[in-house]
């Protein structure tokens, strides 16, 4: 029998905790599915970190914010071996949810957590589209605008064609 006795939840008491978040698309989406579920874990601790990088304003010189997150602190907050928290280190790093960057002897690495949401290849690829849409709707002209941004005006989008931002929990 366990020792640990352990009292229910009644009512409201199940709120007052705060909880780590995994993002659901993580365990949906193909492209996630070869993921361990340790690494998911993993990405979902980085991503908590993000709000205290956010607060302390830990953002490089493009803006990005970056995290400090030690393989010690993943070590002791996993309770995995160090060969273990690598290799999460390393899936999350192969698939590209997080990148490292080294900031010299003594100093801590710098992680970006990418956002999982966005893919920049798909990206890419519908910009070049697009690209090509306005190209085609301007007068041709033997240089480009200076700010392509001021010659896409309102009327040239219906409001259905205009993407949106999802947020998966």
């Amino acid at each position: 029998m366990n020792e640990n006795r352990f009292e229910y939840y009644y009512g409201n008491e199940s709120e007052q905790f705060i909880f780590y978040r995994i993002p659901k698309v993580l365990f949906t989406d193909d492209k996630f599915k070869k993921l361990s579920t340790e690494a998911k874990v993993l990405y979902g601790l980085m991503l908590d970190r993000m709000g205290l990088s956010m607060k302390n304003n830990w953002c490089d010189d493009n803006n990005r914010v970056y995290i400090i997150y030690t393989l010690d602190e993943a070590i002791d907050q996993l309770n995995y071996s160090k060969e273990k928290v690598v290799k999460l280190y390393k899936e999350l790093d192969d698939i590209g949810l997080i990148e490292r960057k080294r900031q010299g002897q003594g100093r801590p690495t710098w992680i970006y957590v990418k956002n999982f949401v966005t893919d920049i290849s798909n990206r890419h690829t519908n910009n070049l589209n697009n690209d090509t849409e306005i190209q085609k709707s301007e007068k041709p002209t033997s240089r480009l605008p200076k700010n392509r941004l001021q010659e896409v005006g309102e009327s040239n989008f219906k409001k259905s064609e205009i993407p949106t931002l999802v947020i998966l929990i």
